[in-house]
């Protein structure tokens, strides 16, 4: 109907109601943002690999719907009128393609099992070894001689405390290097060189000098061993001093420091030490300084280091020497004691047991020597590493209790009697023996 009424307002220029409002959006209006819907938080899939494996099945896919049964298109209706533009909203599904994952096991998230790929691989191995021919251990040729070669080879040379002997083979300025046999050779620091200060190594140790020297640290991670002649000297040192003080010797020592106890000395390259009390001139032992002295071994410990000398032990060591078993000797008691006669002989002392006076029976020491007197007597044991002697009048006797009838006959007649009295000790030591 024609008129000059207002028409309504097409639906091409009217603008799209807000969702959720019933009030029309004035023209010219600024349109809303449409709110994004609430995206859900991603799932997290919990995977275990010690999950069995199935076996992944083959997807199933639908059959295509017939033609008869698929619904009929609408038929195009008019283009609506246009609306602001929106964001469409997006789920899950969308976003993370859960479609694509319908169907798979937790066998096909996880991918082949890399225990099973080695037990195939195994598997297939086998079965080509299979087709060949089994060996036995006689088939394999054994070189006995290349084994214990090859043993050889890796065996470790050279252990702590051993004695191995080698060839210089190079100069450094901190060392030696020596040949020793090893894969590789061994290392003496230049202190270990030996005793004493060595200035010049390399006219000490010419290349291609064989000397001995002690393996003081095994082996490292390269082969190398370090070794030391030093060591060596000193542990020589040490044997050789315990056998002296074995023997009783009387060694000479030349006095090199002091102090307030005593003395101090060189010996076979070890520090010796001599205490005041030991020295015949103890009240003025700083004067001995650069004087040679004999002295007798008082301790010897090489654990412990201590080498422990004595200046006075040492002149009646210098008398043992002249003193042997079956000698006749002359002397003068000097003390009195419950069990026996201390005779002095001349610098050194000898006990006369008291079973050793006489073969009669002893009411009394008293009653055969008293303090003062002067006898003679035979030596039947030394022992000069403490200095001790025995001494024996009885077997001067030509009866049992001699001496207690007629002492002055037996003392005349004592260089006579005394070689009787000496086949009588051999006697008795071939007896023992």
């Amino acid at each position: 109907m024609a008129g000059t009424g207002s028409q309504p307002p097409s639906s091409a220029s009217s603008p799209a109601p807000a969702p959720g409002s019933s009030r029309p959006v004035p023209p010219g209006a600024a349109q809303p943002q449409p709110v994004a819907p609430l995206r859900k938080p991603p799932q997290v899939l919990m995977i275990r690999k010690d999950q069995p494996v199935v076996a992944a099945p083959e997807p199933v896919v639908a059959p295509p719907k017939p033609e008869s049964v698929r619904t009929p298109e609408p038929p195009a209706a008019a283009a609506p009128p246009p609306s602001p533009v929106r964001t469409p909203a997006r789920n899950d599904d969308d976003l993370f393609d859960l479609g694509g994952m319908e169907g798979l096991t937790m066998a096909d998230l996880l991918g082949p099992d890399s225990n099973q790929q080695r037990q195939s691989r195994r598997t297939s191995s086998a079965d080509q070894a299979g087709s060949a021919p089994a060996r036995s251990v006689d088939d394999f040729e054994f070189d006995e001689e290349a084994f214990l070669a090859a043993l050889d080879e890796h065996e470790p040379h050279g252990t702590t405390g051993e004695v191995v002997r080698g060839t210089v083979i190079g100069l450094e300025s901190d060392g030696v290097y020596v040949d020793i046999g090893g894969k590789a050779p061994g290392f003496m620091p230049k202190a270990e060189c030996g005793l004493g200060v060595i200035t010049d190594l390399k006219e000490r140790f010419p290349k291609g000098l064989e000397l001995e020297v002690l393996v003081t640290r095994e082996q490292n991670a390269d082969g190398m061993v370090t070794i030391s002649a030093r060591a060596l000297a000193l542990r020589q040192s040490w044997e050789k001093v315990r056998a002296l003080e074995k023997e009783g010797k009387v060694v000479q020592v030349k006095v090199n420091g002091f102090n307030r106890g005593g003395v101090t000395c060189d010996l076979e390259g070890l520090r010796g030490f001599i205490p005041r009390s030991q020295l015949q001139e103890g009240e003025n032992h700083e004067a001995l300084v650069g004087k040679t002295l004999g002295a007798a071994f008082l301790e010897v410990n090489p654990e412990t280091r201590k080498l422990v000398l004595s200046e006075k032990r040492a002149a009646t060591a210098a008398l043992f020497q002249n003193l042997e078993v079956g000698q006749l000797v002359e002397g003068q008691v000097v003390s009195i004691k419950p069990y026996g006669l201390f005779v002095d002989l001349g610098g050194v002392s000898g006990l006369l047991h008291q079973s050793a006076i006489t073969g009669g029976q002893l009411r009394e020491l008293r009653e055969v020597f008293g303090q003062g007197d002067r006898l003679k007597a035979l030596i039947t044991e030394l022992d000069p590493g403490r200095g001790r002697i025995a001494l024996n009048t009885a077997l001067l006797e030509g009866q049992p209790g001699e001496l207690l009838i007629d002492k002055d006959k037996v003392m005349d007649e004592a260089t006579d009697r005394a070689n009787r009295a000496r086949s009588v000790l051999r006697q008795q030591e071939q007896q023992a023996g």
